[in-house]
Order: C-alpha cells, then sequence, then structure tokens
C-alpha cells in the first residue's frame, strides 16, 4: 500500500516547480542508493575473507537474501506507518545488502564488462526516464504489458532453478533480451507514474516518504536493468 498524493494541488507554474523539486529528491536518493550498492559492492569483492564468507556460508548468504525481500515488501507495504527517517534507513540499509551479494558477479564477469554494462544502464536509464518525465502519453498500458512480462520473467527464472535444462543458449538470449525490455518499459512508466503522484506538501512527511519510496522502484529498475545487460553483453572469467 502506497501513500496517497494529490496530483492537483499545484497549479502550472507552481505544481511545475513541486513537481521538479520532488523528482529532484527521488533522483537523488536513487542515485544515492546506487552509490551505496557500488561502494559496498566493490568493497566486499576486494575482501577475500568476506566475499567466501558469503559464499561458503549458506545461512549467510540466503539470510542476505530473505533480508532484501523482507525489506522491500515491509518499506513498500508500510511505508504509511513509519515516519522518513526509517523509511530512508530501510531504503539504504537495502541497497548496502544489495551490494553486498551483487558482489558475487565480479567472480563471473570481468571488471571491464561490469563497468561498460553500468556506463550503458547510466545511459539508457537516463534517456529512457527522462522520455517517462517528458512525454505527455499516458505510459499505463506500457506498465501493465512490462509487469506481466515480469512476472513471466520471475515464473520462467523460478522454474529454470529446478529444471536447469530450460536455460539453454537460445532460450538464456531470449530470457535476457525480454528482461532488458521489461525494466526499459518500467523505467519509464515508473517514472511518469512517479511524477504524477507528487505530494502536496514539499517539506511533510509524506513528501520525505514519497521521495524515498519513488527512489526505492528507480532504484530496482536500474539494478534490474544493469543486471539484464551485463547478461547479455558481459564477458565472463575465465
Amino acid at each position: 500500500m502506497e501513500p496517497t498524493f494529490s496530483r492537483d494541488v499545484y497549479s502550472s507554474p507552481t505544481r511545475q516547480l513541486a513537481v521538479s523539486q520532488y523528482m529532484s529528491k527521488v533522483y537523488l536518493w536513487m542515485t544515492m542508493g546506487i552509490l551505496l550498492t557500488g561502494f559496498v559492492a566493490y568493497g566486499v569483492s576486494t575482501s577475500e575473507e568476506i566475499l567466501t564468507m558469503i559464499l561458503t556460508n549458506k545461512i549467510l548468504f540466503y539470510g542476505l537474501i530473505i533480508a532484501e525481500f523482507a525489506l522491500v515488501i515491509f518499506l513498500s507495504a508500510g511505508i504509511n506507518k513509519m515516519n522518513s527517517l526509517t523509511a530512508t534507513a530501510m531504503f539504504l540499509l537495502y541497497a548496502a545488502i544489495n551490494g553486498a551479494t551483487l558482489s558475487i558477479f565480479s567472480l563471473i564477469y570481468t571488471s571491464e564488462s561490469i563497468q561498460s554494462a553500468f556506463f550503458t544502464t547510466t545511459v539508457a536509464f537516463a534517456g529512457l526516464s527522462a522520455f517517462g518525465f517528458v512525454t505527455k502519453r499516458d505510459l499505463g498500458p506500457v506498465g501493465s504489458f512490462c509487469t506481466m512480462g515480469l512476472f513471466g520473467l520471475v515464473g520462467f527464472g523460478l522454474l529454470s532453478i529446478f529444471f536447469p535444462s530450460m536455460m539453454g543458449t537460445t532460450a538464456s538470449k531470449i530470457y535476457g533480451l525480454v528482461g532488458i525490455i521489461v525494466f526499459a518499459g518500467l523505467t519509464a512508466y515508473d517514472t511518469q507514474a512517479i511524477k504524477n503522484m507528487a505530494p502536496s506538501a514539499r517539506d511533510s512527511e509524506q513528501f520525505q516518504k514519497g521521495a524515498v519510496l519513488g527512489a526505492l522502484k528507480l532504484y530496482l529498475d536500474f539494478i534490474n536493468l544493469f543486471l539484464f545487460i551485463l547478461r547479455m553483453s558481459g564477458d565472463r572469467r575465465r
């Protein structure tokens, strides 16, 4: 359940200024989350002891995965019941834990591939989010289509864990391509949706919590887009 925001509080140009300030805060928190994730991922990947501990201790590894899911669910569903400080702390904690789990990709892909995928993702995300921000076309149908695609990706991914043969070379490429398309669409859609839900008071708790929740959505779009681009274009270590 998300905070209830008013769409028609401001009349242009006052509303435009309010939306601009709101989106600036959303992008600020999203960027801070991504930087924190990158910092933690780099720190863990360069520490053989920590990386080995995560990979060899199943309780720790799966505990981190479960903690990530729990934080996202709790933050999304319970944000109306918490204050902005708690919401911000939970988002940053999630970003840090995500960095720890993503560090394992440093063992799979070369550092050059990871850097290239990150740069490509940054450029693509900026363009897609900008489109979602400025377009006057309703992206609701795009969001619905991509959400269905997301469920398909999750379902196929879970099945491939139990039936590895499903994820053959061709299927893996199609899976990666669909993933890029889905999160590209969600990036534009979520940006528009967040923009349209600008809260009525710029310095209120609702404003702060809404910005954090919006940042979480765009953060998830960015990270997943990055992972699918890395999957499709990354050079694996030999």
